[in-house]
C-alpha cells in the first residue's frame, strides 16, 4: 500500500472518530495503521506484537478492546472464522471470503453474482439486510498442492 493510500485511509479513519466523539490517539492510529497495512485478516495478537514495537507499554487488552471499538463505529470488520480467534479485516467495501480450512488463510474476491444475491422474502420481511458476504470453504492452492503429495 502506498503512503498517499494509506495517509488518506488513515484521514478518513480519523473523521469517523470524530463523528464518534473517538478521542484520536496515536496508540489507535498506530493500531489502525497496522490493521490497513496488513496483507492478511490479522488476529488481535497479529496487531499487539506489530504495535507493540511502537508501542511497548501497550497492553493486549487496549488493542483488543480498540479493535472491537474500530468495529463498533464500522472503520473494520470482524471476519467469520471456523472456531479460531476473532480475525479483523479493514476492507469494509462489499467482498467475500475464501477461507482455507487448513492454513486458516482467508482471501478476499469480489463476485458481482454473489453482491446481487436475493434475500427470500421470508427474510425480507422480519429482517433488514444491510450488507451481504459469502464464504467459501474449503483449501487454498497451496495447502492443496500439499495434499496432493501426499
Amino acid at each position: 500500500m502506498q503512503n498517499k493510500e494509506v495517509a488518506q485511509r488513515v484521514r478518513l479513519f480519523m473523521e469517523t472518530c470524530r463523528r464518534h466523539q473517538l478521542k484520536i490517539t496515536p496508540q489507535r492510529v498506530g493500531i489502525y495503521r497496522v490493521l490497513i497495512q496488513s496483507k492478511r485478516h490479522p488476529t488481535a495478537d497479529l496487531v499487539f506484537r506489530a504495535v507493540q514495537k511502537e508501542f511497548p507499554n501497550i497492553s493486549f487488552d487496549t488493542v483488543n478492546r480498540t479493535l472491537s471499538t474500530f468495529a463498533e463505529i464500522g472503520v473494520v470488520d470482524v471476519v467469520e472464522t471456523f472456531g479460531g480467534p476473532k480475525r479483523f479485516d479493514p476492507n469494509i467495501t462489499d467482498h467475500h471470503h475464501l477461507h482455507c480450512m487448513a492454513c486458516g488463510r482467508i482471501i478476499d474476491f469480489e463476485y458481482e453474482g454473489y453482491a446481487r444475491l436475493e434475500v427470500p422474502k421470508t427474510i425480507a420481511t422480519t429482517f433488514k439486510v444491510i450488507s451481504r458476504r459469502v464464504v467459501l470453504k474449503g483449501l487454498c492452492d497451496t495447502c492443496s498442492a500439499k495434499q496432493q503429495m501426499f
